[in-house]
């Protein structure tokens, strides 16, 4: 399956929300705010990094999700593959991922909240480094919400969270870690 999706940044979480549930937008609750834990795993020598693909390992109120993402194809949002299962129990996954041999690398968190217009979900994410609105959904109906949101190409993030989140450190002058609360 392949994973389209962009996102726009805010300034806070309300101005966010107001926007989204707009009559332009168009949008309507879909879940509500949580807070959701992500691991990114690799082998010791980076295996996945190196391949520019990730598995992430995302846990949100005793539920957990496995997501295998693919390298980003070129395009003017970002397109990749992806493919998901849930998981009955993800403290027991990490363990069996690292006899085999992965281990965790990167944690993240974020609170977010979503919602559906159309065809494409709409989250609010909250991170240590900002407020994000994430489209996904088909590229077209990407592009008409985020014009309904007043935003353009050119305000489009296509990076990953580490991404930001590396660039964020770096324009602070700190050393990155994990980004949580």
């Amino acid at each position: 399956m392949l994973e389209r999706e962009i996102k726009l940044r805010f300034d806070s979480a309300d101005f966010a929300r107001q926007q989204v549930l707009s009559p332009e937008v168009g949008a309507t609750p879909l879940r509500g705010r949580r807070l959701q834990e992500d691991c990114l795993l690799d082998t010791a020598d980076n295996h996945l990094l190196h391949c520019r693909s990730a598995l992430r390992l995302r846990s949100e109120n005793g539920r957990s999700l496995l997501t295998f993402k693919g390298p980003v194809q070129p395009s003017a949002i970002k397109v990749r593959e992806e493919h998901e299962t849930v998981v009955a129990d993800g403290e027991e996954l990490l363990t069996i991922l690292g006899e085999l041999g992965l281990r965790v690398w990167f944690r993240y968190e974020k609170y977010r909240e979503e919602f559906s217009a159309e065809d494409i979900v709409i989250a609010i994410d909250e991170t240590p480094i900002g407020v994000f609105v994430e489209i996904e959904g088909s590229e077209d109906h990407i592009h008409r919400a985020a014009q309904a949101l007043g935003r353009t190409s050119t305000d489009y993030v296509t990076a990953s969270y580490r991404s930001l989140y590396l660039d964020h450190c770096r324009a602070q002058g700190v050393n990155p870690a994990d980004m949580l609360f």
